[in-house]
């Protein structure tokens, strides 16, 4: 399964009453698979503002992303929670609406052992038959997944990829130790270049919703050879991997992107309690990125 090098974690769009626009979510879905250039999407991942979602706004998510990319592009559904016999459920009723792939996030606040992590993820993996991506996001969870227990995983088949946001040091022990073909995405903006260079595929992207050409040409530029190119590219984009998190003081994501997205005209609304829009001085910063 190629999944590309350019993956978005898409953001939810929602109408005033900030109920799921579903308009907006196919506008969105073509917007990014066209003129940002992401090769696939990641959908109800924390970027979509997951943990605020209902299980039936989540299943209507996949089935449309799915009839609407039509084969054009991958669909991966984020399905994972800190309990396995619900990752398990929502998992296989996203298989049988036609997602391309499963992306399935750390069990959070119930902070598992490496033994049991790696029995939650095996236990999902066995229990459908599409690819699975694990996403590790410490910050968030509570929990790493320690680089011997995603290489462990590496080894049952149909688990084929990470989303790793621990560090360039363990992107590099995965890279070196998982299973042949296994592929290593960053979770991080700001590392898309750096983990390239210790031989990750590519990155799953906040940033890409609003310089995800831009991206692309960095992502390009590195794998043709072209080094410096590259290395400029990365600075010149630096500040706004960095201000879509940090406005200047951190603010809770998918808020900055989603007001960098509605100043860019792409109407995605707000975002759902326990989150907050960002402050009209919060705004000022990130409107001052795109100067």
């Amino acid at each position: 399964m190629v999944f590309g090098r350019l993956i978005t974690a898409m953001v939810t769009p929602m109408d005033r009453d900030l109920q799921v626009n579903w308009d907006g979510f196919t506008r969105l879905l073509d917007y990014l698979t066209g003129e940002q250039q992401s090769d696939s999407v990641v959908v109800n991942g924390t970027t979509g503002e997951s943990p605020t979602l209902t299980e039936q706004e989540k299943l209507k998510l996949f089935e449309i992303a799915v009839k609407h990319a039509a084969g054009r592009y991958k669909v991966i559904a984020g399905t994972g929670s800190n309990d396995t016999a619900h990752t398990i459920h929502l998992s296989r009723e996203a298989e049988k609406l036609g997602v391309d792939a499963l992306l399935l996030v750390a069990p959070y606040y119930n902070r598992p052992s490496q033994e049991g992590l790696y029995a939650h993820f095996k236990a999902v993996a066995e229990s459908v038959k599409i690819p699975v991506i694990l996403y590790n996001v410490p910050g968030r969870t509570g929990v790493n997944i320690d680089a011997s227990t995603t290489v462990r995983l590496s080894r049952i088949p149909n688990i084929v990829a990470t989303k790793d946001c621990a560090g360039t040091d363990q992107l590099t022990q995965i890279v070196t130790d998982a299973a042949p073909g296994f592929k290593v995405y960053s979770g991080d903006d700001s590392a898309t270049l750096p983990a390239l260079a210790v031989g990750a595929h590519g990155i799953v992207s906040v940033a890409s919703h609003v310089i995800g050409k831009e991206m692309k040409s960095m992502i390009n530029c590195y794998l043709e050879g072209n080094v410096q190119e590259a290395a400029r590219l990365h600075g010149a984009l630096l500040p706004v991997f960095r201000g879509l998190f940090y406005c200047p003081h951190p603010v809770p994501s998918p808020a900055p992107v989603k007001h960098a997205l509605n100043r860019k005209g792409i109407e995605v609304g707000g975002v759902r309690l326990p989150l907050l829009n960002v402050t009209e001085e919060e705004g000022r910063f990130i409107d001052s990125l795109f100067k």
